[in-house]
């Protein structure tokens, strides 16, 4: 299965979360998975792709030009394949394309972004793929008790809490994945005022 990994770039996070993604990304490679994320080398991106690539696995990163050009983001320099977009929109839809399944690790709004993207497409039945947090030492409990707020005040159908999963273990997400049966989720509209 191609999963894509999204999670923070940044090189300046808690060693619990490097090592844990990296973790991931070895059991991905051992479980005979391959990996499709944004390309960065420092970070949760860079310790997926480290964890794949030490697990044996095949790694194929999706990254703008500028990044490369501008020195934006340091880039994982043993891809076994790399694609150059024009824009981050390209970049984000060659990897959803890919993937047959998504795993959201901790971040920041650029992961925000990914996860909602993947959300929302799935519950518009664009898609029907797996979506799996990995939530380390509770970084998604407040994103969760957000979402459950916004269902308890109908902004959110309960439905759209059936699209993901939340797991905290590496073992966790990947049983998800390889277990997963795509459903047809019904997403109900009510009238104004029901």
């Amino acid at each position: 299965m191609k999963i894509c990994v999204f999670g923070a770039a940044s090189a300046h996070i808690d060693k619990i979360y490097i090592d844990t993604v990296e973790e991931l990304g070895r059991k991905m490679a051992e479980r005979g998975h391959s990996l499709v994320f944004g390309a960065g080398g420092t970070g949760l991106m860079g310790a997926a792709a480290r964890g794949v690539k030490s697990g044996g696995g095949y790694v194929h990163g999706v990254v703008p030009s500028f990044f490369k050009n501008d020195g934006v983001e340091q880039l994982f320099d043993a891809c076994d394949k790399m694609t150059y977009t024009q824009t981050m929109r390209e970049r984000k839809a060659i990897m959803e394309d890919e993937a047959d399944a998504f795993i959201i690790t901790p971040g920041g709004v650029g992961t925000f972004e990914e996860l909602f993207e993947v959300v929302t497409l799935k519950q518009l039945n664009r898609h029907n793929k797996a979506i799996v947090f990995l939530d380390i030492d509770g970084y998604y409990t407040q994103l969760e008790a957000f979402m459950r707020t916004a269902c308890e005040r109908r902004f959110v159908t309960e439905s759209c809490l059936k699209l993901y999963a939340v797991e905290t273990t590496a073992d966790g997400v990947l049983d998800y994945l390889e277990n997963y049966v795509p459903e047809n989720i019904s997403f109900k509209r009510t009238k104004l005022g029901e």
